[in-house]
């Protein structure tokens, strides 16, 4: 017999899965930026897994911009995950946008 349940998100919550950056990166300049570099009210990208019943504008599978400040971390099975809520997301990148920036990821 599992002992996992399944999970289902409430309300306004997303779940989302951060990626690991791990090392060093580079900027558009090409300036090489250090992993214990701190950059202040730097927003983050992350992928949607699962969203509650009240979240009308995300999806599974989506890309989500968020702030560092408005998130709760969570680990399930071993696994780091973060509690969003749709309120504190600033954008979302999915092939289904009708309406663009221009810009893609």
């Amino acid at each position: 017999m599992s002992d996992r349940l399944p999970i289902k998100m409430l309300h306004d919550r997303v779940l989302v899965k951060e990626p690991h950056e791990e090392g060093e990166r580079r900027s558009t300049g090409g300036i090489l930026i250090p992993a214990t570099a701190q950059v202040s009210k730097r927003l983050m990208w992350a992928e949607v897994l699962a969203v509650g019943n009240h979240v009308r504008s995300v999806q599974a599978g989506d890309r989500v911009l968020f702030s560092p400040d408005d998130r709760f971390e969570v680990e399930i099975s071993g696994d780091e995950f973060l509690l969003l809520r749709e309120r504190d997301l600033h954008a979302v990148a999915a092939e289904r946008n009708d309406q663009n920036t221009g810009l893609y990821l």
